[in-house]
């Protein structure tokens, strides 16, 4: 069989895979989190937030609602090296994030069915 018969033998196939991929997937919540500052966003987003005294207070001083806060979580950048990983019951994160063009960071301590707010400040870099 020549060359260009397998080639064009395998770009059927291989389409034809696309295809079926598309189909099976579409519709579905189908993701890569395969970094580490993914999958730990992700963890912590899927869980119900609690908040703390002092991250309420902040929240209600700078009019923040629950969507923005879920979203800085959500889309922030998690410190790894400021992060308490080594902790055995609930790991506390810092992740640091911009809500209108200041920059934030928000101290969040990770359990297994609950994500609490501890902290919310500006920082100054």
């Amino acid at each position: 069989m020549k060359f260009i018969h397998r080639f064009a033998y395998y770009l059927g196939g291989f389409a034809l895979g696309l295809i079926l991929l598309m189909f099976f997937l579409n519709g579905k919540d189908a993701s890569c989190d395969y970094g580490p500052n993914a999958r730990t966003v992700k963890n912590i987003s899927s869980k119900p937030f609690q908040y703390s005294d002092n991250a309420a207070i902040f929240i209600t001083e700078q009019s923040l609602d629950s969507t923005v806060v879920k979203n800085l979580v959500k889309y922030g950048d998690v410190d790894f090296s400021e992060s308490k990983t080594k902790i055995d019951s609930c790991k506390i994160y810092r992740i640091e994030n911009s809500y209108k063009e200041r920059n934030l960071e928000l101290k969040v301590k990770n359990c297994d069915e609950l994500a609490t707010i501890l902290d919310i400040n500006y920082t100054n870099n």
